[in-house]
């Protein structure tokens, strides 16, 4: 069932929403070569906790941490770890969610560790434009297929391919709601959109080939030729006469922007 929410409690999902962004953007002051996933993890936590909301990543169907931390080839749902560092030229997916007064956001974006080549800057650039083209299509009478059409015509006239395994989702009250927000799809088909539905939407595109498999902790899915891949996230409200972004990445790009 997709749950319709009031425009009061859009407001508060929003709160949550940029709460988390600005999470990101905390953990993104750190991001240099030679640091850790599990100190960026902590760092994020912190963040949310002092903000007087709890990470609703943690313990979530036993994951272990509050942010999913994912390097390069790995697509989503990377473990963080004190054995995991950083390099000069790599890439890495932060996803993260926070309940905030009982109201639950879902928010990622991927950052870059020093320089990395052009082709990399490009993927980061498409797939970023893709979300944003998807948010576009959360309006009332659309369909759940615009969204995923949106998406993928982007990224595979750019050269790349859509990971197809995961997918976006329903979000606000529970973390994982009804409907799936599949990157693909054919327009005029799926759900119909209707005012008050709140999604996540979060392109995962690869480099290479969309074909993935997963690493032996269960929860990690990484690009089956190695080559790597970008991930980000929003959530937004769907509106009557356009889309309602409720995330922002406004805080997390000045400080890459400073840096």
């Amino acid at each position: 069932m997709i749950l319709l929410k009031t425009q009061e409690e859009i407001e508060l999902i929003r709160k949550s929403s940029l709460l988390i962004g600005k999470a990101l953007a905390e953990i993104g002051k750190y991001i240099k070569p030679g640091v850790t996933t599990a100190f960026l993890d902590r760092i994020g936590e912190q963040f949310i906790r002092d903000s007087g909301a709890t990470p609703v990543f943690k313990g979530y169907d036993g994951f272990p941490c509050a942010f999913c931390i994912s390097i390069n080839d790995e697509i989503v749902h990377g473990f963080p770890s004190d054995n995991r560092f950083l390099k000069d030229g790599d890439i890495v997916s932060i996803d993260g969610g926070a309940n905030l007064n009982g109201f639950i956001s879902d928010s990622a974006y991927t950052f870059t560790v020093g320089e990395v080549n052009p082709e990399i800057t490009k993927l980061l650039k498409v797939t970023k434009e893709a979300l944003y083209l998807g948010v576009e299509k959360c309006v009332e009478g659309n369909r759940v297929g615009d969204i995923g059409y949106a998406i993928q015509t982007h990224v595979e006239k750019n050269g790349f391919s859509v990971v197809r395994e995961m997918c976006g989702h329903g979000v606000g009250i529970r973390l994982h709601e009804d409907p799936n927000i599949c990157n693909y799809g054919r327009p005029g088909t799926g759900p119909l959109l209707k005012a008050g539905m709140v999604f996540a939407i979060e392109p995962m595109v690869n480099i290479g080939s969309r074909n993935i498999k997963f690493i032996n902790d269960g929860w990690t899915p990484i690009t089956k030729d190695g080559k790597v891949s970008a991930h980000f996230e929003h959530d937004v409200a769907v509106g009557k006469e356009k889309s309602d972004l409720l995330s922002s990445f406004e805080e997390i790009e000045k400080i890459i922007n400073t840096k």
